[in-house]
């Protein structure tokens, strides 16, 4: 494991960079001079290496962030170095009906999702107040804007996080230190794999590359914006989805979300 230089360009640190729109907010960070820790419950030696190329020191740590010990190491891993940019990327989804799900999975999601998030932010995000400097971005989704229907845990976690990010950045608009959450909508990674959701219409649908995800999302954070919904599409679903029923959203997000959707017609 290589130790950054404490004396080198602005850190970033970015979580879930395994693969998908992690990895690609890190290249993203990379591409705009920033030095990086990246952090993932699985090997980042593809992101790593690619990042390296484009010049920045990079440094990895493989933990499990929804985990307070995953949490403490990550801020050993520091050393003390100031973060110019937390990326909190990690996240893990969960499919099928809540009743059938193990608890034990359901308690990794919200862990991954909220409680070890906010583990995270909270202790990076004193040091940037306390430095009166920083930018804070967090993957939301548009999933939080509705009952997610087969996928009730997850889009539950994703409306905290949503709600949280907004009340977070007014809770520092006295500050130098901006907060912006990123809602993308059904990505092409590995989310839905990992989530058990491939026989779904939603898993099996055409999908946002993670790339303009990331994009979307490591703009609007250098801008200073409160919220980005990646994706013209995307825009539009958020927009109805303030006007419509959750009854409404709950059975239409049914149709997208229900095991063997795919095979419908």
């Amino acid at each position: 494991m290589n130790t950054i230089d404490s004396s080198a360009r602005r850190l970033a640190v970015v979580t879930g960079a395994s693969s998908g729109i992690g990895q690609e907010l890190a290249l993203e960070c990379a591409r705009h001079g920033y030095d990086l820790l990246i952090a993932a419950d699985r090997p980042q030696d593809d992101t790593a290496a690619a990042c390296r190329e484009l010049g920045v020191q990079v440094q990895t740590l493989q933990a499990d962030l929804a985990t307070s010990i995953g949490v403490d190491a990550l801020i050993a891993e520091l050393r003390g170095r100031p973060v110019d940019a937390l990326l909190a990327n990690a996240g893990h989804g969960l499919g099928h009906a809540f009743l059938d799900q193990e608890f034990e999975s359901v308690r990794h999601v919200i862990d991954t999702n909220v409680t070890g998030t906010l583990d995270l932010i909270q202790r990076v995000g004193r040091s940037m107040r306390e430095r009166n400097s920083g930018k804070i971005l967090i993957t939301g989704s548009i999933a939080g804007l509705m009952p997610g229907t087969f996928q009730a845990v997850y889009n539950g976690t994703k409306a905290f996080i949503d709600s949280f990010a907004y009340a977070l950045r007014n809770e520092l608009k006295d500050t130098e230190v901006s907060v912006t959450v990123l809602m993308p909508g059904p990505t092409d990674t590995e989310f839905f794999r990992r989530a058990e959701l491939t026989d779904t219409k939603v898993g099996a649908g055409k999908k946002q590359p993670p790339q303009e995800v990331a994009k979307t999302g490591f703009e609007a954070m250098e801008d200073g914006e409160s919220a980005v919904v990646a994706g013209w599409k995307n825009k539009v679903q958020a927009l109805l989805a303030n006007v419509t029923p959750a009854e409404v959203l709950a059975e239409q997000h049914r149709k997208t979300a229900e095991p063997g959707g795919a095979q419908d017609s």
